[in-house]
């Protein structure tokens, strides 16, 4: 995947949406937020459900000063995802953002590189290219989909390379949910360490 060229201040974005929603994954479910989905995917997983973010270019370059002034002023919580957000310098929008009193969430495969100041990193690696050592480091939480029975070995591989304890959580790919949760509830009965993670977005209908 091609990902355009944009200036090293991070001033402008390939913003592919922003919206006020609930967050429907990991830990903080059920946390009204406003999510800023920024274009471009070099991991590009065939299940992925927003494959219309993996290309950049047909995202408009949006300056970040503007995107952040959209952000409803009781809304504490911001979400940086994608795509793949870690591919950009996220200093200037994070500061941005930190300015306004918010606090930053990053949703990241870690492929790219670690820039930006956050409150809160869940980590989602992907077996087709892992993440890099610094996005172990400062994970809060470790996100792993569960597609097939296989996935479980790479979830504990994933885990075990986590340099200190972390919220763990196995989330049913989408499409494979009905077949995947009996095996998932198996599996944390045997290894309580592990949290089921739900797409509760999608049961709720809303973004």
């Amino acid at each position: 995947m091609k990902i355009i060229k944009l200036d090293n201040e991070g001033l402008y974005l390939p913003v592919m949406e922003h919206f006020l929603s609930i967050q429907g994954e990991g830990f903080y479910t059920g946390t009204a937020s406003f999510f800023i989905r920024i274009g471009g995917c070099d991991v590009g997983c065939h299940w992925c459900d927003v494959k219309e973010s993996w290309n950049p270019e047909i995202h408009p370059l949006i300056s970040v000063k503007e995107v952040t002034e959209k952000i409803p002023q009781n809304i504490p919580t911001v979400v940086l995802t994608g795509g793949e957000p870690s591919l950009y310098n996220l200093e200037t929008i994070t500061n941005l953002l930190k300015k306004k009193g918010k606090k930053i969430h990053l949703e990241t495969s870690g492929t790219g590189n670690l820039t930006g100041n956050f409150d809160w990193v869940c980590l989602s690696p992907k077996k087709n290219e892992l993440p890099k050592k610094e996005f172990y480091e400062i994970a809060d939480e470790l996100k792993v989909i569960i597609q097939n029975k296989t996935d479980f070995k790479f979830a504990e591989e994933q885990a075990n390379r986590l340099p200190r304890k972390v919220r763990l959580y196995l989330q049913p790919e989408w499409s494979q949910r009905e077949k995947m949760i009996p095996l998932i509830i198996d599996y944390i009965q045997q290894n309580p360490r592990w949290k089921i993670s739900l797409q509760t977005h999608k049961y709720l209908g809303i973004p």
